[in-house]
């Protein structure tokens, strides 16, 4: 008789409280229950070591848009076109474009209602997913419910870290623990590249549970509201059936060019993991940024 598998499901539309009594509390069996015994729920980024700006603070202005609907042109939050289509669907800006642009959703000292189509990532869950434990990758996430191409899923929540802090941290990290810390590279403007690294170890949300895929069904955009602190939000990047795992890139290559410098980061095969997606066009190995195992001063302090 095969074991079980331990499952969690998350219900949409819950508050920062009642996600917290979910994780747990209402654990189906002890392994999930240890496992996430030393997670501190948290539904948004916070601020940790080394953290330039905090993520709770709210710089952005705010649009005026109190009598009309906003719209490109009109609204001070939307650039060149709308971000999202009449469906809550991220438009072609994200899904058919060569590069994973970035999208500013109105905030709260916008003059618009929370109905406001520009408003999607900052209304959090509106699927059930469930946590599982998959074959041979450990935990996994998947839907219940069926999720239309271009829709809202979930974010990649935790820990706002500085460079030196991520660098500590993997270097406390052994060959058999998993890495949850990503790295978010921009090209904005004159050559500059802005980097946002984001840690769910230990406060984070359930976007950590979520699984490579050299041929994913979730594409990951920074989506802004309050401050330049990205969310890293993810859409479906096709339609998505119920009891279907979910998974990204984590190199950000799908439906996203790379740039030459960013592919020397992440192609070097030392102190690869093996990669078990499955798919046709499975890479053999997760990838791996090595930007992150780069100690130029010698090893860094972990005290």
């Amino acid at each position: 008789m095969s074991t079980p598998k331990a499952v969690h499901t998350l219900h949409p539309y819950e508050t920062r409280e009642q996600y917290i009594h979910y994780i747990h509390v209402k654990h189906v069996n002890a392994t999930l229950s240890k496992h996430l015994s030393f997670l501190q729920y948290t539904p948004e980024h916070v601020a940790g070591p080394g953290a330039d700006i905090d993520p709770t603070q709210i710089t952005f202005p705010g649009c005026a848009c109190t009598d009309t609907p906003c719209l490109p042109g009109t609204c001070s939050c939307l650039r060149h076109e709308n971000n999202y289509d009449d469906s809550l669907c991220l438009g072609t800006i994200g899904l058919e474009a060569k590069y994973a642009k970035p999208v500013f959703e109105c905030n709260i000292l916008c003059q618009c209602g929370e109905r406001c189509r520009n408003r999607v990532v900052q209304r959090g869950l509106q699927f059930r997913l469930q946590v599982f434990q998959t074959d041979r990758k450990g935990w996994g996430l998947r839907t219940l419910e069926s999720i239309p191409k271009g829709r809202f899923v979930c974010e990649y929540a935790g820990e706002i870290l500085g460079f030196s802090e991520v660098q500590r941290r993997i270097h406390l990290q052994t060959a058999h623990d998993p890495n949850y810390i990503i790295a978010i590279r921009e090209h904005i403007y004159n050559g500059q590249v802005m980097e946002t690294f984001v840690d769910p170890t230990y406060i984070g949300n359930i976007g950590r549970f979520l699984n490579h895929s050299c041929e994913p069904n979730l594409l990951m955009i920074p989506v802004r509201i309050d401050s330049m602190v990205p969310k890293l939000a993810l859409f479906a990047a096709k339609a998505i059936l119920p009891g279907e795992e979910l998974s990204y890139d984590y190199s950000g290559r799908f439906l996203n060019q790379i740039s030459s410098e960013d592919k020397e980061r992440i192609d070097p095969e030392q102190l690869r993991k093996p990669c078990y997606c499955g798919a046709p066009s499975c890479a053999t190995f997760l990838p791996y940024d090595s930007s992150l195992y780069w100690f130029p001063l010698g090893k860094p302090d972990t005290s």
